[in-house]
């Protein structure tokens, strides 16, 4: 009697689910996930001690920032960029953050989708202060990402009604990849993935959730397109919603692309063998590697902020000091920029904006890049740099 109700309250090994004959394929029918599940891997509460650590100081750090809110917005471009680039588009973060009149008609429908995503996630954020974590958030965020580009033909903000697959041939399911659960098993398997976000009974760290989170959206892949980014802006969504961060200042993207190959395998194995523990090592390493990454970003801001106020205070008169610094922090947000933009952002004349960047290019804040006497485009590069993907230019 006593060893049956030991049993009882002894929570399941994970079990990922199987694959499934289709027909003329296979697809694979994940388990569900709502209930507690037995992690026995001593390495992984070391993980998520390190992990919980740097997104403390992250979240600590990011309370002190003057004008987070633009840095954040930064921040967004970056993870759009990224996010985006994963799937296949082309566009930098020097392109995400100029105007569309700046994007040449050959980039632009690249330039368009990441608009959309960073649409999609300040939607998403902005949502969570009066709308849970929840399906109808994730329905409506999917619908902003894919309405007006390439995917728009693809149901946005609907649960898909069809079979799709990953990778492979691409054109034919009998070669893909990955083929997740048929449509009619969709709405089942995230009506019980929500009930997990929520499960407040389960003794399941929040990181971990998580993780897992993660992993089963992705298994499940419930709409035709925009799955990875909405994947991996659920990560963000849930460490906004879990408390864990006051500020939407962490995204995963950066780490995933330079690790793709290790987190597809990862993703399969759990897939294959049941090993979700290796997958929850895998997120927990990127959740602090990624923490401390943007943690770094921001001293790195505080820091050149703080030399921006002094050379606009040792370089400008004193008149057009004031309008320097109120610009500063839309530059923060929008690092490149035109003397229409400057004119608009401040509400002056044509002549006071065009003076104030006149000035800030002769204190080597800004720079111009087109070398033109019109429409001339400026661009704030110390700041920029901070953003831009130094692994990358470090391995090219």
């Amino acid at each position: 009697m006593t060893t049956s109700k030991v049993y009882d309250i002894l929570p399941p090994m994970f079990k990922a689910g199987n694959y499934q004959s289709q027909g003329s394929y296979k697809a694979f029918i994940p388990e569900k996930v709502n209930q507690n599940i037995e992690l026995k891997d001593p390495r992984i509460p070391l993980l998520l001690a390190e992990a919980m650590r740097y997104l403390g100081e992250l979240n600590a750090y990011s309370q002190l920032v003057p004008d987070i809110d633009f840095f954040i917005k930064m921040h967004v471009a970056k993870e759009a960029t990224i996010s985006s680039r994963i799937e296949g588009t082309r566009t930098d973060i020097e392109d995400a953050v100029k105007s569309k009149e700046e994007i040449g008609p050959e980039d632009r429908d690249d330039w368009e989708e990441v608009q959309n995503y960073i649409k999609a996630i300040n939607y998403a954020v902005g949502r969570l202060k009066d709308l849970p974590l929840s399906l109808r958030l994730v329905n409506e965020t999917h619908q902003i990402l894919l309405s007006g580009v390439r995917g728009y033909s693809k149901t946005p903000g609907e649960i898909r009604k069809s079979q799709n697959w990953i990778s492979g041939s691409g054109i034919d399911i009998n070669t893909a990849a990955f083929v997740p659960p048929p449509a009619p098993l969709v709405p089942e398997l995230l009506s019980d993935l929500q009930n997990f976000w929520h499960n407040k009974d389960l003794l399941i760290p929040d990181l971990v959730r998580i993780a897992i989170t993660h992993y089963q959206f992705e298994t499940i892949h419930p709409y035709l397109d925009g799955n990875g980014r909405i994947g991996r802006l659920l990560i963000t969504l849930q460490l906004v919603d879990s408390k864990i961060l006051k500020v939407p200042a962490l995204y995963f993207s950066d780490y995933l692309e330079h690790n793709r190959s290790s987190y597809f395998d990862s993703l399969d194995r759990v897939r294959q063998s049941n090993d979700i523990e290796q997958w929850v090592r895998f997120f927990l390493s990127g959740v602090a590697e990624t923490a401390k990454d943007a943690k770094d970003t921001l001293s790195k801001v505080v820091e050149l902020r703080a030399d921006y106020i002094d050379r606009i205070e040792k370089g400008i008169g004193i008149r057009r000091t004031a309008n320097a610094k109120a610009l500063l922090p839309h530059l923060f947000a929008k690092p490149i920029v035109s003397v229409n933009d400057v004119e608009k952002t401040l509400g002056v004349v044509g002549q006071t904006a065009n003076v104030l960047v006149d000035d800030l290019v002769k204190i080597s804040l800004l720079s111009e890049v087109t070398g033109k006497q019109k429409n001339r485009i400026f661009v704030l590069n110390e700041y920029l740099d901070l953003f831009k993907d130094q692994k990358r230019r470090a391995n090219d």
